[in-house]
């Protein structure tokens, strides 16, 4: 489990607890049911991580857009709803190059606009000369995005980076030298689904 859950979790719980004592154990429930929530959703579980030249989902959830680029690559945008885990995971082995974080707007995430308007942070992983960049994009009632990795640092495929509380969507920008292995409607998990084997 992430620590944020065990922190809403306690937090809940003894709210709950007193309510009970003081006041009356019916308006503790609510508190006892947010902290069970809270854990569930922070939950992380372990994954197995493929092997060879691929990309993996970088979260859990649904393939809602695939996208062409200029370049003849792709974009791959991933929605995480409430009930997904939003531990968040790198595509690809690499070195990061690039970060930037931008605020915007909070759209519902599995809207086209999200990608361009909604507050936003993003990495471009250089993975054997390939320039890969994931987007972690904040949605309607995500409110705080968690990046935990900074220009030069080296990443593993699979290995675990950030986290978007509370419902969101990832975008993973690929070049020409990938293939897709997904669909539109596809569903995903972070760091074991493939979304696209090297070529080149």
């Amino acid at each position: 489990m992430v620590r944020d859950g065990i922190y809403y979790g306690i937090g809940f719980t003894i709210s709950g607890a007193l309510l009970w004592f003081l006041f009356n154990p019916y308006w503790a429930l609510p508190c006892f049911l947010l902290a069970a929530s809270c854990m569930y959703f922070f939950r992380d579980p372990d994954r197995q991580i493929p092997e060879g030249p691929v990309a993996v989902s970088p979260g859990d959830g649904k393939v809602v857009q695939i996208r062409p680029l200029d370049n003849g690559g792709s974009r791959v945008s991933v929605f995480l709803n409430i009930f997904d885990v939003h531990v968040n995971r790198i595509p690809v082995d690499g070195v990061v190059t690039g970060s930037e974080y931008r605020r915007g707007k909070f759209n519902m995430a599995n809207l086209e606009d999200a990608s361009a308007e909604n507050e936003q942070n993003s990495l471009t992983i250089d993975s054997a000369g390939s320039q890969v960049t994931v987007v972690q994009i904040a949605g309607l009632i995500a409110r705080r995005i968690v990046c935990d990795k900074k220009i030069g640092d080296i990443v593993d495929k699979g290995q675990r980076y950030g986290l978007i509380k509370f419902g969101s969507r990832m975008d993973v920008f690929l070049g020409p030298e990938w293939k897709l292995t997904v669909q539109l409607g596809d569903r995903v998990k972070g760091g074991s689904s493939i979304l696209a084997r090297r070529t080149d």
